[in-house]
């Protein structure tokens, strides 16, 4: 069983026991439940039912592994050939690591 959830405006696959991470969610703490109902589809063994634009009674149970994590540095360098202008900047975008704990559907 597994379901297609909106979480801080992404789409994951929710499946039960599998990791997820999220953009950074402020005021959660390690080991703290978080509910997500905008569930969009939910497949029980073949039989799909599709929102529209939610199912209505799904939602699903996650655990809060981690609260901050860090992503991979990423490096935005712009040049302009010919004008000895070159920007080098970096970033590492902050996630949430999460577990999903059950599918109610």
């Amino acid at each position: 069983m597994y379901a297609i959830v909106e979480i801080q405006g992404q789409q994951f696959k929710a499946e039960e026991g599998k990791k997820l991470f999220v953009h950074h969610m402020n005021n959660v703490e390690e080991g703290q439940a978080v509910e997500f109902d905008k569930v969009l589809l939910v497949d029980n063994d073949g039989a799909v039912t599709v929102g529209a634009p939610t199912v209505s009674g799904a939602k699903v149970v996650c655990e809060v592994v981690n609260p901050l994590v860090k992503g991979d540095k990423v490096i935005v360098f712009k040049m302009k050939r010919r004008k000895d202008e070159r920007k080098n900047n970096g970033f590492r975008a902050q996630f949430t690591e999460l577990v999903i704990k059950s599918v109610v559907a």
